[in-house]
């Protein structure tokens, strides 16, 4: 059962309430900035709320629940909420069922579970159910542009070049335990790319052997892990070793890497053939 600490009480709590295999999310966006030069109103601690509402659903159904979820935000434009559809896409975000949602527990078919908030967030209807608060992202200047401008300027239907892949920037923000305050340098950016680079090239190569099943421990961490709490970092970690240890067959670590990208969505497998 997925359990997660409420940050009203900093008690784990299981999610959902046995025995409903349904889990309602609520994730809220607030604060967006009007003046944001890239058109979307997102900084980084907005991005960081998305994808930890993306990873919640993706380890629920990884576990084999249902889930439904639905994304409040303050009244966007036409033209704003494009833009967030295309910031969900490049960063592989699955998308909500109702986004701007005015009624969210008519969406839900009842209340949320748990609502996920930005620590500094107070949203009105987030009283019922449990809260799940994402630490801030700081920002240093980076070689891509202006402070806080994290994605390139890719379209979704494009391919990313590997020195502006927006994965990277999902695996540098579930780097760290989702409520630890963070800051994002340009050192830190390049090495994310560095790795994605070399899981998937390593990801690539490991296909070409025969297929060998995860080993029981591997899987029972990483599983583990990811059911207390949302430990996605923990994750990445077992990854890192996992790619370096040969008592691991290659095969194996093929399938333990694909596996795992269900919830980590990094497209590891894109290079696969290539």
């Amino acid at each position: 059962m997925l359990r997660i600490a409420d940050t009203r009480t900093g008690r784990l709590v299981e999610i959902p309430a046995a025995p409903r295999r349904l889990l309602r999310g609520h994730v809220h966006l607030s604060g967006l900035d009007p003046d944001a030069r890239d058109g979307t109103g997102l900084g980084p601690g907005h991005l960081r709320v998305l994808l930890i509402g993306d990873v919640l659903a993706r380890t629920a159904e990884l576990h084999g629940l249902q889930v439904v979820t639905v994304l409040s935000t303050p009244r966007l434009t036409d033209d704003r909420y494009r833009a967030l559809d295309r910031v969900m896409a490049v960063l592989g975000i699955h998308p909500p069922v109702v986004v701007g949602a005015h009624h969210p527990d008519a969406a839900l078919g009842g209340p949320a579970d748990v609502h996920v908030v930005a620590r500094d967030a107070d949203p009105s209807d987030a009283a019922d159910g449990l809260r799940v608060e994402v630490g801030p992202v700081a920002t240093a200047p980076l070689d891509e542009g202006a402070p806080g401008s994290l994605l390139p300027p890719v379209r979704p239907d494009e391919a990313a070049a590997d020195d502006a892949d927006p994965l990277a920037v999902r695996l540098l923000l579930l780097g760290r335990p989702y409520g630890t305050p963070t800051t994002v340098t340009g050192e830190a950016l390049s090495e994310a790319r560095r790795t994605l680079r070399r899981w998937r090239r390593q990801v690539a190569d490991w296909a070409r052997e025969p297929s060998r099943p995860i080993p029981d421990d591997l899987l029972r961490r990483s599983h583990t892990a990811l059911v207390d709490d949302l430990g996605v970092h923990t994750v990445l970690g077992m990854l890192d070793d996992v790619a370096e240890r040969p008592d691991v067959p290659p095969g194996a670590k093929f399938e333990t890497f694909a596996h795992l990208d269900r919830v980590l969505g990094l497209d590891l497998a894109r290079d696969i053939g290539r």
